[in-house]
């Protein structure tokens, strides 16, 4: 299973992004903001790939085991992060509710106008994306997940100006239009300046 965190917003005190689990949206996301050094609780992670494993002991863990009893397997760790250790993928609101770990939600506020960002329906969201994760690791898959910025993905889009059955390119349209004007010029002379009733 692949994830992609695209990182839509990059401002002084917090990242906004979106969740995409096998290329289809599934959820917002918030982190902490970048920088050059790392400040412990208050860095976002480099951008990369990494593994997702569950992590089964720490106090996450043993809150996590009691708030979401039915579900909960072990918390979701990325592995071998550069420079940081137990980042998770875990329940909060704002940048203070996390140190370095990745927040999920299912509404978003624009971090532009609240410097923290702000996700909301985050219990919402872990407890409905949670059981398609562990539901993989349980089963010995691998699960990933990329981060990257919008602007990374961008510059692979490529928009093409390729012509065949299925494209109308400007020069059809142009063509057209001016076939069609030639009709109209060619009917308005044959009508003799007589009415069509």
């Amino acid at each position: 299973m692949e994830l992609k965190l695209i990182r839509i917003s990059k401002q002084s005190d917090s990242i906004s992004g979106i969740l995409l689990i096998d290329n289809q949206f599934a959820c917002y996301t918030l982190e902490d903001e970048e920088r050059e050094v790392k400040v412990w609780g208050e860095t976002a992670i480099p951008k990369g790939k990494y593994e997702i494993k569950f992590r089964k002991e720490g106090g996450f863990h043993n809150k996590y085991s009691d708030r979401f009893k039915s579900i909960h397997k072990g918390m979701l760790e990325l592995q071998n992060v550069r420079g940081f250790e137990f980042i998770l993928i875990h329940c909060g609101n704002t940048d203070e509710n996390t140190a370095g770990c990745i927040l999920i939600g299912d509404s978003q506020e624009n971090n532009l106008l609240m410097k923290d960002g702000f996700i909301g329906k985050s219990s919402q969201a872990y407890s409905r994306i949670y059981p398609i994760i562990a539901k993989e690791l349980e089963a010995d898959k691998q699960v990933t997940i990329e981060i990257k910025d919008l602007t990374d993905y961008m510059n692979t889009i490529h928009i093409s100006n390729a012509s065949g059955s299925e494209y109308i390119n400007s020069s059809q349209v142009f063509n057209k239009l001016s076939e069609i004007s030639g009709q109209l010029t060619t009917l308005t002379a044959k009508m003799d300046g007589k009415s069509i009733i």
